[in-house]
C-alpha cells in the first residue's frame, strides 16, 4: 500500500525507534529522512534512511531537542511529515505546532490534544468526565501546606506528582506529615528542571498496585480502537524494565472495562494517532484507576504488535496521511503472549550506572518467536549523551510458558561485549517468582533489588 499524502517522512529521533520507523516507511513505499547529531553520523538509522541530515552537536539540547532544527531539516529535505518516535520532542507541543505552521504533517496528536493530556490535572478531569475511575487527588497544590492539608483529608501515604510530568520524574512518595515539606521541595525542583514547570498535585497512593496500560489508535475521522493491554509492573524508580501482553493478573471483565475506559477517554479528548492510556490496578479488588496518557508510540509497542499482528507504526503513518483506520474494533484479535526485555547499557550491580563505550561484539538472538529491535551494530559506540537502551528483546509464545521458555533461550543467546548490560539481570528475573508467577506489583522489583544489595 502506498500513501499519496506521504512521500517522504523525516524521523526526528535516533536509535532503535528511528530504525523502526524507517523500516515502516520502507514497507509503505515512503522515503525516509534521518536526522543525526555529530555523535551519530555513522549510526544504523542514518545508514538505513534514504537521506540523512545533520542537526547539531552531540548534546540533545543542541540537536534532537531543537524543534527549529527538526523543522528546518524536514523542509530542506522536502519531507511531507515528521515522525517524533518517543522521547526527545515526542510529547512537546512545540514540535507539532511548528510542523503545522510549516505545512508539515505531524505523526502524532495535534498540539492542543498533547497539551491537554500532558497536563496531569487536566487529564484527570477529562478522565472523570469520560466516566473513567481516578485516584483521589487534588488540583494544583500551591505549596507544602496546601499539599499537607489535602493529604490529611485522604490519609497518608500520598504521592506528589508533577502536573507536566512523565517518565517517573517529579514524583515523591510521602508516607507521613513530617516528610511533606522536604518532599514538596524536592519534587518541585525536579519538575521545574525536567519540564520547565514545577506545578505539583497530590494523589492518594494506591499501595501494591499493578501498572497496566491500554494501546489505542484513533484516526482523524473520529474512529477509536483499542489493541488490548500491556502489563508494565516490573519497574525500577518508575522506569519500566519488562513489559508483557496480555496482562496475566487481571480478569476478562476487568480487561474489558480497562479497554472501554481507554477508548472513552480518547473520544473525550479528541485524540488522534497512537497513544497509550495508563492505569493503576488493584488486582485483589479487581479495580483500576486512571494514571496518565502517553501521547506517542511507546517503547513497548512491539509486544502489542506480536499478539495482535497490527503494525502500529504503519497505522500511525496511515492516520497522519488522513487515511481511516485499516480495521475496526471487531477485527482486532489477540493470540498468545509476548514479553519484552529492555537491554540497557547499565550495570545493575552498581546502582544501574550507565555503561557507555564501544560494543566490541554483538550477537543477537533469533529463531521462532524472537524479535530484536535495535539501533546498534558491533563496533558502534554507546553514547554518554543519550538514553542507555541498546536493544529491545521480545519473545512470543502460544502461551505464557512457551514465551518464558523462549525468553530464557533468547537471553542466553544474546552477547554484548564491551559494555555492561542488563542482560544478566533479566536472566535472573526469569527465575524470580514475581515474573515467573506474575505476582509483581510496581514496588516488587525495587524491594527485591534492595534485599539483594550488599549491606
Amino acid at each position: 500500500m502506498t500513501l499519496p499524502e506521504l512521500r517522504r517522512v523525516l524521523v526526528a529521533n535516533r536509535g532503535e525507534i528511528a530504525v523502526r520507523v524507517i523500516r515502516a516507511c520502507a514497507d509503505l513505499g515512503i522515503e525516509s529522512v534521518a536526522v543525526y547529531s555529530d555523535a551519530d553520523a555513522s549510526a544504523l538509522h542514518v545508514q538505513l534512511a534514504d537521506e540523512a541530515r545533520a542537526i547539531g552537536p552531540p548534546p540533545a539540547r543542541k540537536s534532537y531537542l531543537r524543534a527549529d532544527a527538526i523543522v528546518e531539516a524536514a523542509l530542506a529535505a522536502n519531507a511531507d511529515a515528521v515522525h517524533p518516535g518517543y522521547g526527545f520532542l515526542a510529547e512537546v507541543p512545540a514540535l507539532p505546532r511548528a510542523c503545522a505552521e510549516a505545512g508539515l504533517r505531524f505523526v502524532g496528536p495535534p498540539a492542543h490534544v498533547m497539551e491537554l493530556v500532558g497536563d496531569k490535572v487536566a487529564a484527570r478531569a477529562a478522565a472523570s468526565r469520560a466516566g473513567v475511575p481516578i485516584v483521589p487527588g487534588s488540583d494544583r497544590a500551591e505549596d507544602a501546606d496546601a499539599a499537607h492539608a489535602f493529604a490529611g483529608e485522604v490519609g497518608y501515604p500520598v504521592m506528589l506528582k508533577a502536573s507536566a510530568g512523565g517518565g517517573g520524574r517529579g514524583i515523591r512518595v510521602v508516607a507521613a506529615p513530617d516528610e511533606m515539606r522536604a518532599a514538596f521541595s524536592g519534587a518541585f525542583a525536579q519538575a521545574e528542571a525536567a519540564f520547565g514547570d514545577g506545578a505539583l498535585f497530590v494523589e492518594k497512593l494506591v499501595e501494591r498496585a499493578r501498572h497496566v496500560e491500554v494501546q489505542v489508535l484513533a484516526d482523524e475521522l473520529g474512529s477509536v480502537v483499542h489493541l488490548f493491554e500491556r502489563e508494565c509492573s516490573i519497574q525500577r524508580h518508575r522506569q519500566k524494565l519488562v513489559e508483557e501482553a496480555p496482562s496475566p493478573g487481571i480478569s476478562e471483565q476487568l480487561r474489558q472495562d480497562l479497554c472501554a475506559s481507554a477508548v472513552a477517554l480518547a473520544h473525550e479528548v479528541g485524540y488522534v494517532n497512537a497513544g497509550t492510556v495508563e492505569f493503576l490496578v488493584d488486582v485483589d479488588a479487581q479495580a483500576f484507576y486512571f494514571l496518565e496518557v502517553n501521547a506517542r508510540i511507546q517503547v513497548e509497542h512491539g509486544v502489542t504488535e506480536l499478539v495482535t499482528g497490527v503494525d502500529l507504526v504503519a497505522e500511525q503513518l496511515r492516520i497522519a496521511a488522513g487515511e481511516p483506520l485499516s480495521f475496526m474494533q471487531d477485527d482486532v484479535r489477540r493470540y498468545g503472549t509476548a514479553i519484552e526485555f529492555r537491554i540497557n547499557a547499565e550495570d545493575p550491580d552498581n546502582g544501574f550506572m550507565p555503561s557507555p563505550g564501544r560494543i566490541e561484539a554483538l550477537r543477537l538472538p533469533a529463531g521462532p518467536g524472537v524479535r530484536v529491535d535495535t539501533g546498534v551494530e558491533a563496533g558502534d559506540a554507546v553514547q554518554p549523551f543519550y538514553d542507555s537502551m541498546i536493544a529491545k528483546l521480545m519473545v512470543w509464545g502460544r502461551d505464557r510458558d512457551e514465551a518464558l521458555a523462549r525468553a530464557r533461550r533468547a537471553l542466553d543467546e544474546l552477547v554484548v561485549d564491551g559494555v555492561t548490560t542488563t542482560r544478566g539481570l533479566h536472566r535472573r528475573l526469569l527465575e524470580w517468582e514475581g515474573l515467573a508467577e506474575a505476582t509483581a506489583d510496581t514496588g516488587a522489583l525495587e524491594a527485591l533489588l534492595s534485599a539483594d544489595a550488599p549491606s
